[in-house]
C-alpha cells in the first residue's frame, strides 16, 4: 500500500511539534565558540555556534540582546541557554538564547575588561590625570601588607637610595574579600589626614590572577585616581597588569622597581653636584685667568688714546648731525617763504584795490550798501562812487535805462 505524500509544511508543522514537545529540549546549555555573527537593524541578534565538528544557528530577540550584546563576539567561547526551535518556512531549527555567559577568558579576565572599558571611557585612564612624581620626596607612605616580601624590598631600596627620606607604613589587606575595601580606605584616609605626605606606594607582590584582584576592583581604581597626592602603583611582577595601573600618577613594573622610581640615589645625587661645582670652579677660574691676561696687556697710555678716540668719534657724529640739521632747516624756510610768497601774490590779485587800480570802482547808497544794479537806483537817490584813489558823493538825475545792444539786428540774427 503506497505512503500518501504530504506537503513540506506539513513536515516542517510535524517536526516542530516534536521538538516543541521534548522536553530535554525545552532547556538546554550548549557551549560552543560563536562565529558568523550578524546583529539586526531590528535589535535581534543572529549567530551560530561551533565546536570542531558542528554548527547550531541561534537567536536572540530583543530584550535578551540588549543585555548580552556587549558579551558577542566572534571568536570567544561561551556558555548559552535557551530552547531548541524550528523555523518552518526555512525548514532548519535553532537555538533561542535565553541567557549567555563568557567563558573563553573566565569570569575574572571578562570582569577585568569589563571594568576597564567602563573607567577608560570615564577618562580615568587620561594622561592628562597623572600628576609628576615630586623629585625629592620627605615622606613616602607605604600602602601594603605588613609581612609580605615586599614591603621588605621596597624598604631596603628606599634605604640604600636615600637615608634622608622617611617612611611610613600603612598596613592593609592585599588579598581576599576585604582586600579592596581595605585599600581604598587606607588611600583615602592618608589623603585626608596627612598633609606631610608627598608620595604614595600602592602594591604588593606577585601572585596569581585571583591573588591580585583586589588591585582590579572599582573602588581601588577610583582612590587611586581621586588621590590629591601622586600614587605609584606597584602589583606582581613584570607582566602583571591590573586596573590600579592604569589609574594611578605611575606604574612600576615591581614593588622594587617603585622604590627605585620613587626617591633619588644620593649617592648619584651627590656624584652629580660634584661635578657641577668642578665644572663651575673650573669656568669661574678661567675667565678670571682671562680677565687678568687683558688686564695685563693693556696700559694707561692705550686706555687714554681709547678713550680720546672715542670722544673725537662722537665730536665727529656731532657736527655731522649739527650740518644736516641746518642744511634741512634752511630748506624747509625756504619752502615755507615760496609758499607764502605764492599765498600774498594770490591774495593781492584778488584785492578790491587792486581791480580798482585798473579804472573800476564801486557804488554805495547813502547808508553804504553795495549797490548791484543801476536799475534799482531811483532819481535824486545819494551815492558814493568809491576808486582806487578816493570817493565821491552824487545824485541820480535821470533813472538808468535797460542797456539795449549796439545793433539790434545783429543781435536779433544772433
Amino acid at each position: 500500500m503506497a505512503i500518501k505524500p504530504i506537503s513540506v509544511s506539513q513536515l516542517n508543522d510535524y517536526i516542530a511539534r516534536l521538538i516543541g514537545t521534548d522536553p530535554l529540549l525545552g532547556t538546554v546549555v550548549v557551549r560552543g565558540e560563536i562565529s558568523n555573527y550578524r546583529p539586526s537593524r531590528a535589535g535581534y541578534l543572529f549567530f551560530s555556534l561551533k565546536d570542531a565538528q558542528s554548527t547550531i544557528r541561534c537567536f536572540a530577540g530583543s530584550e535578551v540582546a540588549d543585555k548580552i550584546r556587549q558579551e558577542i563576539e566572534d571568536g570567544r567561547e561561551v556558555i548559552c541557554t535557551g530552547y531548541v526551535n524550528v523555523y518552518k518556512p526555512g525548514g532548519y531549527y535553532s537555538l533561542t538564547i535565553r541567557s549567555l555567559d563568557p567563558v573563553g577568558q573566565g569570569d575574572l579576565a571578562a570582569a577585568f575588561e569589563k571594568l576597564k572599558k567602563k573607567l577608560e571611557a570615564e577618562g580615568l585612564f587620561d594622561a592628562a590625570h597623572k600628576q609628576p612624581l615630586p623629585r625629592f620626596p620627605e615622606k613616602i607612605a607605604v600602602v601594603t601588607s605588613p609581612t609580605g616580601a615586599a614591603l621588605q624590598d621596597i624598604l631596603s631600596i628606599l634605604r640604600h637610595r636615600n637615608k634622608s627620606c622617611s617612611v611610613l607604613i600603612y598596613p592593609v589587606l592585599v588579598q581576599g574579600k576585604s582586600a579592596a575595601a581595605d585599600i581604598a580606605h587606607a588611600l583615602n584616609h592618608i589623603n585626608e589626614t596627612m598633609d606631610d605626605i608627598d608620595l604614595i606606594i600602592c602594591g604588593r607582590g606577585g601572585g596569581s590572577l585571583e591573588d591580585l584582584w583586589a588591585f582590579n576592583e572599582e573602588p581601588v581604581a577610583r582612590a587611586v585616581f581621586d588621590s590629591r597626592i601622586p600614587v605609584i602603583s606597584a602589583v606582581g611582577h613584570e607582566t602583571d597588569f591590573t586596573i590600579a595601573d592604569f589609574c594611578a600618577d605611575a606604574r612600576a613594573e615591581t614593588p622594587t622597581a617603585a622604590a627605585q622610581m620613587a626617591v633619588p640615589d644620593t649617592d648619584e645625587v651627590r656624584t652629580y653636584l660634584l661635578q657641577c661645582r668642578r665644572t663651575m670652579e673650573q669656568a669661574i677660574a678661567a675667565r678670571i685667568a682671562d680677565g687678568e691676561k687683558r688686564l695685563a696687556r693693556l696700559h694707561i697710555g692705550v686706555i687714554r688714546r681709547m678713550i680720546l678716540q672715542r670722544l673725537d668719534s662722537a665730536d665727529y657724529r656731532s657736527a655731522v648731525l649739527a650740518e644736516q640739521l641746518r642744511v634741512q632747516m634752511a630748506e624747509t624756510l625756504r619752502r615755507l617763504e615760496d609758499k607764502v610768497e605764492k599765498a600774498g601774490a594770490s591774495l593781492q590779485s584778488l584785492s578790491p584795490v587792486h581791480i580798482m587800480e585798473k579804472g573800476y570802482a564801486a557804488v554805495v547808497d547813502e547808508v553804504g550798501r553795495m549797490v548791484r544794479r543801476m536799475t534799482s537806483l531811483k532819481e535824486g537817490d545819494v551815492i558814493r562812487i568809491r576808486g582806487s584813489d578816493g570817493t565821491v558823493r552824487a545824485r541820480v538825475i535821470e533813472k538808468a535805462r535797460t542797456a539795449q545792444p549796439e545793433n539790434p539786428d545783429k543781435a536779433e540774427k544772433r
